[in-house]
């Protein structure tokens, strides 16, 4: 039976190096993509422990009246706890870095991850790849912020490669100075938050809409084998073969190149996974052990794929019913019904059931919400390709009513009987431009809130502020001032005033400057006074009109303490970079420095556009699967039909005439769904963006977008007319010698 499964002629040959080609590539896919899945999950327990909260530092005052509450009790640092500050923003250039200051005792048991002990005051541990960035940049622009460098960061300890993270030493008196250092005992393992499960649906989703080609693909590569042979099949048969020994015969056929292609595609995914692991997802790249899935699970996935192509193939055998003069059985196709829309709507359902808990309802359940979105794109996915032979049946049956050519009549007729087999040759494009159209959707959102633009009234987005941590005196912010200038492209620096700093109670709404320095920061109507006041509002990044200066209710600063650096730029990288430093090195700043235009980085708009590549690649690799399947697919259906054909051109058909039947047959189904699938893809792009958050928007798509689509249509082009030499090959008057 083996011999008969893989000994032939060299179209034989052919045949069978092609299933094992188009499994090994689907079988390379797969493995990637189980490793991708585990990779993330990996890289999410490595960085666990820098969305570690810990417990306040601060002790609530007893009062239950607010206005009577002190300042409270600051919670003693023990030898068991770390004293942590998360700083909210540390830029350098357009990358955000993870910075924790950390404060601790000499006796200190607490373990930092990848570090161990806490670096002392004045030192830190920084990843590799941040102090690469350090050790080629200047000082003044980056080194300056952190201290002596004592170590690098394990890896263990770090999500990716590319991770920028610094872990600095401070003492107890700076973390609490401003009032949001937390005491930690340990570090968390939990990897996910709000963000964090819905970052990880959307990539099961992405990851989900590229497996589902990848199957698509092996079952349309395998069912080539059983139609190329159907003539040897026919004469097992002649000389005595049942039916079962056939089916059997076709399974070890198609199991044999199954094997070999998937052994293939497990190799080739062990010499692939370093260059999927250079693919940056949500700002770094993975390690490459990260994509390791492990022999037992590349065991599964080829006795799974083996064995589904061999039942697969024995089955679509048996249901050919060939007979021992060649001629096969008509399986009449079940007529379509309205009723397949119902994968479809119930998919539909589901995900739009997940957004409006989360934003309609603010009703949060994780348990629930993941699986509706997971759950409902699978099935509309399985919907699409339910509901095309319905709606290609409907559209051959009004095709055929305006039919004026022999190849628009049959061609139609054709597809109105067989509306499952026509369909499932362009499934494989169909279900393509609806992931093309998902990917292009949700790497195209914007968040609502935008950056303003520079105008009087205005915090200059060049600009860089930070304010000044409580109890610093009006001579330390000027020296502080002063320094700056003397850096080069700083072009001005002024001092804030205000009743208290802005970390304190009796923080007043309003910032006190002079007025000769309010040129400085961008405005013009200045009041003709020695001081001026501005709504603190000015210094937020989403105020979107312009605010006035107002006459100081005193002429002078005294009594008021300085509470914010403001400092102006030239607005190049560099300038920029050597503001912030000089800001953050001054050690009397309570925030980082920040400017206007930081909030893009840390925009939870990064989630999704963070993962723009994988959606390219997401777009490229569903094209170039559903190119290759629809060549199978037509190919295969031109060697089912080469006695229909062969009778055809017998009886006088020219070839120009079934060469327009093939290419009507592939173009109606797919022109009839793509729209679908254009507007479904988009669709499901926002209900998925909108289900992150609510503020995104959706743009037109990049041009990229309209050039996958462009290339998609060029495939079909080229898949069908590549089938046109098939065409002449079989249906010469030797395919009619049955007859």
């Amino acid at each position: 039976m083996l011999k008969l499964a893989v000994v032939g002629s060299r179209s034989a040959y052919g045949r069978l190096a092609g299933i094992a080609g188009g499994v090994a590539v689907g079988v390379c896919l797969l493995l990637l993509l189980w490793g991708g899945a585990n990779g993330l999950s990996a890289r999410d327990d490595r960085g666990a422990w820098l969305r570690e909260t810990g417990s306040p530092s601060v002790a609530a005052p007893a009062t239950e009246d607010p206005a009577a509450a002190g300042p409270g009790t600051p919670v003693p640092l023990t030898p068991d706890t770390v004293l942590i500050e998360t700083n909210p923003v540390e830029v350098f250039r357009d990358q955000l870095i993870n910075r924790r200051d950390v404060a601790a005792l000499d006796s200190a048991t607490v373990r930092i991850p990848g570090i161990g002990k806490p670096p002392a005051p004045g030192h830190y541990y920084a990843s590799p790849a941040l102090q690469r960035l350090i050790e080629s940049t200047p000082r003044d622009q980056l080194g300056d912020r952190f201290g002596t460098f004592a170590g690098t960061i394990d890896n263990a300890a770090l999500p990716g490669p590319d991770s920028l993270i610094v872990v600095t030493g401070a003492t107890e008196t700076e973390l609490r100075r401003n009032g949001r250092a937390v005491l930690v005992s340990d570090f968390t393992s939990d990897p996910y938050s709000g963000s964090a499960a819905a970052y990880n649906t959307v990539l099961s989703i992405g990851a989900l809409a590229v497996f589902f080609p990848v199957l698509l693909l092996i079952s349309i590569v395998t069912g080539l084998g059983a139609a190329q042979r159907r003539e040897r099949f026919a004469t097992l048969r002649l000389i005595g073969a049942t039916p079962q020994v056939v089916s059997r015969i076709a399974a070890v056929e198609t199991a044999v190149p199954s094997l070999i292609g998937a052994v293939l595609g497990v190799v080739l995914a062990i010499v692939l996974r370093p260059a999927a692991a250079q693919i940056p997802v949500n700002g770094t790249r993975m390690f490459t052990a990260d994509l390791t899935t492990g022999w037992a699970a590349a065991a599964v996935v080829v006795a799974v794929v083996v064995a589904a192509s061999a039942l697969v193939t024995a089955h679509r055998t048996a249901r050919a019913g060939i007979g021992p003069l060649g001629v096969t059985r008509a399986v009449h196709e079940k007529t379509p019904t309205m009723w397949r829309i119902v994968p479809l709507m119930v998919g539909l359902a589901a995900m739009i059931m997940a957004v409006f808990m989360t934003r309609g309802l603010n009703v949060r359940v994780p348990w629930l919400e993941s699986p509706l979105l997971i759950g409902g794109f699978l099935l509309i996915l399985v919907g699409i390709v339910v509901i095309g032979p319905w709606l290609t049946r409907v559209v051959s049956r009004m095709g055929l009513r305006r039919a004026r050519s022999a190849a628009a009549v049959i061609a139609a007729s054709r597809i109105q009987k067989t509306p499952v087999a026509t369909f499932r040759s362009v499934s494989g494009l169909v279900i393509a431009v609806f992931v093309v159209s998902v990917f292009a959707g949700a790497s195209s959102i914007i968040e609502s809130t935008e950056a303003t633009p520079a105008r009087p009234g205005l915090l200059q987005p060049t600009s860089i502020h930070a304010t000044i941590a409580n109890g610093h005196t009006t001579a330390q912010a000027t020296e502080a001032t002063r320094q700056a200038m003397e850096l080069p492209g700083i072009r001005s620096a002024t001092v804030g005033y205000g009743p208290a700093a802005f970390t304190e109670r009796g923080a007043g709404s309003e910032i006190y400057l002079r007025a000769v320095d309010a040129a400085g920061l961008g405005f013009e109507d200045i009041p003709a006074t020695e001081t001026v006041t501005v709504d603190t509002s000015f210094l937020y990044y989403w105020t979107t009109q312009p605010l006035a200066l107002t006459t100081a209710p005193a002429t002078s600063l005294d009594g008021l303490v300085p509470v914010v650096i403001l400092i102006g730029t030239d607005g190049t990288p560099e300038a920029m970079d050597r503001a912030r430093t000089a800001l953050n090195g001054s050690g009397i700043t309570a925030t980082p420095a920040t400017s206007p235009e930081d909030f893009k980085l840390q925009s939870s708009t990064r989630l999704i556009q963070g993962l723009a590549v994988l959606a390219y690649l997401g777009m490229f690799v569903a094209i170039a699967i559903a190119g290759l399947s629809l060549a199978v697919a037509t190919a295969s259906a031109v060697l089912d039909r080469k006695r229909v054909l062969g009778l055809m051109r017998l009886m006088g058909t020219p070839v120009s005439v079934v060469r327009h039947v093939i290419m009507r047959e592939a173009a109606v189904p797919l022109l009839t769904v793509l729209l679908l699938s254009v507007g479904l893809g988009f669709l499901v792009a926002w209900l998925m963006v909108t289900f992150i958050n609510d503020a995104y928007r959706l743009t037109w798509p990049a041009p990229d977008y309209f050039m996958a689509l462009g290339l998609s249509l060029l495939l079909a082009l080229g898949a069908v007319t590549a089938t046109f030499r098939l065409i002449r090959s079989n249906t010469a008057l030797t395919a009619t010698r049955f007859e």
